[in-house]
């Protein structure tokens, strides 16, 4: 029996007046980001928290660091070796064979790809990192007294669904790297992907998410 069901979750409700969004602390919060192989939760957790209007998906992660820090500075860098939050994103409700996959650093480094992943197999993955999100907005920001760092993203719809409607389910999944210099690294997900090592390209175990009118 599979102990790891893919979650799902209601993206909250459309922001009617644009230009007044919600604070932060009143959208709820995803369930505990769990180890990738599905054993326990993280031992540093990452708040995750995402909202919707019209133009754009947002989407918050807070996170618990002892010891933060990065040392790349240009958008596609491979901050992945680093430390990182990362968003892997599709369309529609089945399993993706193409998603988008953003990561930032604590640093506030950006890096965005558009993977093609038609079988779920490394082998024959492409990571196109020419791709941008169009209109994409992001921040970082670093709390090293209180031992913790956000990050904020606004994804504009066009990226995913550059002529269609609202999507009204989206396959996603999120992610962490924790990387401290005096211990083993930590690989956390949303869905755990149920890899030994970590492996975070499975769009078959990404979580759903549905959009309420």
């Amino acid at each position: 029996m599979n102990q790891n069901p893919i979650p799902k979750a209601l993206v909250p409700l459309v922001v009617s007046d644009l230009n007044s969004p919600p604070s932060w602390r009143t959208v709820p919060i995803l369930p505990p980001l769990q180890l990738a192989d599905g054993s326990a939760r993280a031992r540093q957790q990452t708040a995750v928290r995402l909202y919707y209007d019209t133009s754009a998906l947002y989407v918050r992660f807070d996170c618990a660091d002892r010891d933060i820090w990065g040392t790349l500075t240009q958008r596609d860098d491979p901050i992945y070796n680093e430390e990182v939050v990362e968003l892997f994103l599709a369309a529609g409700e089945d399993t993706p064979t193409e998603y988008a996959e953003i990561e930032v650093s604590p640093n506030g480094v950006l890096f965005d790809a558009w993977v093609q992943n038609p079988t779920g197999d490394r082998a024959e993955m492409v990571v196109e990192t020419a791709w941008d999100w169009p209109g994409i907005r992001w921040h970082a920001q670093r709390v090293d007294a209180e031992k913790r760092w956000w990050a904020v993203l606004a994804l504009p719809w066009v990226g995913i669904v550059p002529d269609g409607p609202l999507p009204t389910i989206l396959r996603a999944n999120f992610y962490r790297i924790e990387r401290p210099r005096n211990a083993e690294p930590e690989f956390s997900c949303w869905s755990p992907t149920l890899t030994e090592p970590a492996d975070f390209h499975r769009p078959e175990r990404f979580g759903m998410l549905r959009i309420e009118e």
